[in-house]
């Protein structure tokens, strides 16, 4: 039972870890003149980015501000992510 919920959680975090990558990816697409945002499939697939990973982003750019213009949040948000699937597998699991 464990490893059905162990697997179930982990591929949640998965597709969010994915998200949060294709919104870094196109804002960077964005930013250099690679995409038009006023197309109106970038600007729905660059809002439904932004709606599902800023709640998450928000709490994090209030203590690590951007350097020099990059912002690394979604690279600590990922690691945390990364994190957290280890402690769930280690909970349900009761590996290593």
């Amino acid at each position: 039972m464990g490893r059905d919920i162990f697997w179930l959680l982990s591929q949640i975090i998965s597709l969010y870890q994915f998200v949060i990558i294709a919104g870094a990816i196109l804002s960077w697409l964005v930013a250099f003149n690679v995409v038009n945002p006023r197309n109106e499939i970038v600007a729905g697939i660059a809002r439904f980015a932004y709606a599902v990973t800023e709640p998450a982003l928000r709490p994090i750019r209030r203590f690590i501000p951007a350097f020099g213009g990059v912002d690394i949040t979604p690279i600590v948000l990922l690691l945390a992510l990364a994190f957290l699937k280890r402690i769930l597998f280690r909970l349900l699991v009761g590996g290593f």
